[in-house]
């Protein structure tokens, strides 16, 4: 027995909003061994990770909407030290970095707050949020029992607490802040400690709770917490992983449940269906849970220099809500409808008592009902991944696709089932903009100067670490020294000497005599490598220069204030006279570009340098060009697949690496598009710079609009009748059923209208959303059903019956399925 409906998954999406609701906290926070108590009211706890400097103010508002509307009662952030205080005492909590207003812009939603202030972070983050400056404190050893560390993370911890109890911002105020988080994963580093690491984790969860904030503490991933913190689960499928809270007393949370996984460059695409995120889920509320975190919900972009070693510019694209802010279908609708399903069930969750009943094989039901009373919910579950099942359950048959689970709110009527997506699909669209083509604003060039040992900083007889020589505040360091050859060291004119680098990483270009001889880079597992090729010297001074690059701080591990990374040596091989060794050599040591002092990306320091015309592919260039934005408020992007690696800054403001040329292993970039914030652009004259280190072409950039206007449903007729509507008495949910045919819903975003139906059928269809083809048999009005149905509106239904799709010529016994396609449009802008 299956039975839902689109009407029914929006009256109990009304329903979750409501439950969501949460302006202001007046008792506090408390918890038991069930579920965080609000407000002295148990909650269902549904959360999404948003983090405030990997979007922009003007997006905060319509992300935190979209996640509300999505059925989300809490948005959980991290605290990014590293962007607050860059430099020790120097605080920084301007523009996107400004946490307080991003917290109240989620109290002014009715929603609540997880603070994960760490304050390491991990998070792909640039030094897992620790300042750079950190590591100079003499004597510091990361993350253990040492008192400069603890002196640091107590001080910072503190001062972070008292911006929010100066704002109001805890719920122990009446503030939406219902639990905070100190550490993060420590049980992956612990034992590296020994018993100096088990001493830290006490000290970190005492300290935290000596900070008197009036909610519940926790510590993820952390089996020792120490009382009252609570120990929470992160992964991918904590219902069958989690062993527990270390006490009866605390409740079972899920502070990370990962959405699909993040990206370094040279990553294939990362992908999680969400037919896998809603079992997992219904999974962990079936066996105890009453909180959930999607990590991420949205996952946004990594501006700047912010991601950690070799993660890509766009972060958990694959979220429910894409790096533009787009819902990511039906990912973002089928989580929704699980939610409103859900809280369905909060009832009998929360206060009744569990019970297991075995059902076949691999086949269980987990009931929840409250003592004395006929309230009751069911999960029936098949963790068979292979074989469908038809399951007896309270005198009825219940039909379980492989590895899903049923929601029965009513022990009785299934509204959701993990496996079967009700919700719309759609397909995202890259669209070039021929105006940024076509338009005569020329690109000009300025060329990067190559460094040679006059120009150095610092000149030391040894390859200095890149780390401690930039500090974090450049990706750039310039190895410079100069060999002195004479005629009798020169091979024979048909050999050349070689020239062979070992670096601790990340990447690094050469230049010998002024000249580009080649690059060569690591990868986000082995970051150190070696770099060989012959090289054209001359009898007299020799001018070696080289260029090595980081790619991000690392983010994770044991000792991270130890972690190096740089030129370490470098011979000449071939000469007459043998090996030369230049690592004892006296080397120059620069930190940075010319271009990033004279700050050229900007409009006014684009001016001290002298631009010429663009042309030819070379290495180590700035580009320049102006260009107008493009009208309405789709989200732009930049296609940056004419390019290798480098930096792209609009109107000053950069929006991260690019890396097009690290190839995954399907021989095709990590990430090509580029996203530039609407906030970012004026009507007219942007000014966007590139840096190109190893030879592209800009005249081949282009400039995307982003959509999501491509819609599609799909729908099964041998859906058994649908719920009509629920009625409510003597506190428990009873189904009202009618024997309506199953119905396909399609919706444009944005207020936008369906401008045409790119494809219809009701048969056997192929493919997926953005690529369906017709089957073996197919309803000949098909099409014109739905172009009748939903031509010029917003949103629109289609009931699967045949006196309306009209006959097939599909055999009698088959089971049916009816596809739709439709295109949207605004304001005359088309995704055609």
């Amino acid at each position: 027995m299956f039975s839902w409906s689109h009407d029914l998954l929006l009256k109990l999406l009304c329903l979750s909003l409501l439950a969501g609701s949460a302006l202001v906290v007046h008792g506090g926070v408390t918890y038991d061994g069930r579920s965080l108590i609000i407000n002295g009211r148990r909650e269902l706890i549904f959360s999404g990770s948003i983090h405030y400097p990997r979007s922009t103010p003007q997006q905060w508002e319509k992300l935190i909407d979209k996640a509300k509307h999505g059925g989300l009662n809490t948005i959980e952030t991290y605290v990014f030290w590293n962007l607050h205080e860059p430099v020790e005492g120097q605080l920084d909590f301007n523009g996107n970095y400004d946490l307080v207003k991003f917290i109240k812009t989620i109290q002014e939603a009715g929603m609540w707050v997880i603070l994960r202030l760490g304050p390491f972070i991990e998070a792909e983050w640039n030094h897992g949020g620790l300042p750079y400056w950190l590591r100079e404190v003499q004597n510091i050893t990361f993350r253990t029992n040492n008192e400069p560390f603890k002196n640091h993370m107590k001080k910072y911890t503190r001062m972070m607490v008292d911006m929010m109890k100066k704002e109001k911002l805890f719920a122990s105020q009446g503030g939406p802040i219902i639990v905070s988080q100190i550490e993060n994963e420590y049980n992956n580093i612990q034992l590296a400690f020994k018993a100096e690491g088990s001493k830290y984790v006490q000290w970190a969860g005492k300290m935290a709770l000596g900070m008197d904030t009036g909610i519940p503490w926790v510590m993820c991933k952390q089996w020792d917490a120490p009382d009252p913190v609570i120990n929470a689960c992160n992964g991918r499928n904590c219902g069958d992983t989690f062993t527990g809270p270390n006490k009866p007393n605390k409740p079972s949370l899920w502070t990370e449940n990962w959405t699909a996984q993040y990206r370094v460059f040279g990553d294939p695409p990362s992908q999680r269906t969400a037919e896998d995120l809603a079992y997992a889920v219904a999974r962990w509320f079936s066996k105890n849970g009453t909180l959930v975190n999607y990590y991420m919900y949205h996952g946004g972009t990594n501006f700047g220099r912010t991601s950690s070693s070799f993660v890509q510019t766009r972060y958990y694209d694959e979220a429910p809500l894409d790096e533009f802010g787009l819902l990511r279908e039906p990912k973002w609708g089928h989580l929704k409808d699980l939610h409103s399903a859900l809280r369905l069930c909060r009832n009998p969750l929360l206060w009744g008592e569990t019970r297991v009943q075995i059902l076949g094989n691999n086949a269980e039901a987990r009931i929840y009902q409250r003592p004395g009373t006929n309230v009751c919910a069911a999960f029936l579950t098949n963790n068979d991944t292979k074989n469908d099942a038809t399951v007896t359950f309270n005198g009825e048959k219940y039909y379980l696709p492989r590895r899903s689970i049923s929601i029965l709110p009513d022990c009785k009527t299934v509204v959701f089932n993990t496996a079967k997506v009700v919700a719309q699909h759609n397909t995202r669209y890259l669209l070039p903009l021929p105006e940024f083509q076509k338009s005569n604003r020329q690109w000009e060039m300025w060329r990067e100067p190559i460094r040679q040992m006059k120009d150095a900083d610092i000149k030391y007889p040894a390859c200095l670490e890149h780390y401690n020589m930039t500090k974090d505040t450049s990706d750039y360091l310039w190895y410079t020294t100069s060999l002195y050859l004479n005629d009798n060291d020169m091979p024979f004119k048909k050999n050349s000497p070689v020239m062979k680098i070992f670096s601790l990483g990340h990447a690094m270009h050469a230049f010998v005599n002024g000249l580009y001889i080649g690059s060569e880079e690591g990868d986000n597992v082995e970051k150190s490598f070696s770099f060989k090729k012959a090289v054209m010297l001359r009898p007299g001074v020799n001018h070696i220069s080289l260029l090595s690059m980081t790619v991000g701080y690392p983010d994770s591990g044991a000792y991270m204030e130890r972690k190096i990374a740089g030129i370490h040596q470098v011979r000449i091989q071939g000469l007459n006279t043998g090996t030369l060794d230049l690592s004892l050599n006296d080397w120059g040591h620069k930190v940075g570009l010319e271009g990033e002092k004279l700050r050229v990306y900007t409009q006014g320091g684009s001016h001290r340098v002298q631009w010429t015309q663009a042309s030819g592919k070379v290495a180590m260039v700035w580009y320049k060009r102006y260009f107008d934005a493009p009208p309405g408020n789709e989200p732009v992007a930049l296609d940056m697949t004419s390019m290798a690696k480098g930096m792209v800054w609009v109107n000053g403001h950069s929006i991260g690496r690019y890396w097009v040329s690290f190839l995954s292993p399907l021989g095709k970039p990590s990430q090509s598009e580029y996203h530039i914030p609407r906030e970012f652009l004026k009507p007219s004259d942007n000014l966007l710079v590139v840096l190109e280190e190893s030879g592209g072409n800009p005249e081949q950039i282009q400039l995307l609009r982003v959509s999501r206007d491509t819609i599609c449903s799909s729908i099964s007729d041998n859906h058994p009748p649908h719920v009509k509507n629920w009625k409510r008495s003597n506190n428990k949910f009873h189904a009202v059923v009618d024997d309506a045919k199953p119905t396909a819903h399609l919706k444009c975003p944005n207020q936008k209208v369906i401008e045409a139906i790119e494809f219809a059928s009701y048969g056997d269809p192929e493919g997926y959303c953005g690529s369906f083809k017709l089957g073996t048999c197919n309803a000949a009005a098909a099409q014109s059903a739905a172009e009748k149905a939903c031509l010029g509106k917003t949103s629109c239904n289609i009931r699967i019956d045949s006196e309306i799709l009209g006959s097939d010529n599909c055999p009698s016994d088959m089971s049916k399925t009816f596809v739709v396609q439709a295109r949207c449009i605004h304001d005359g802008v088309s995704n055609a």
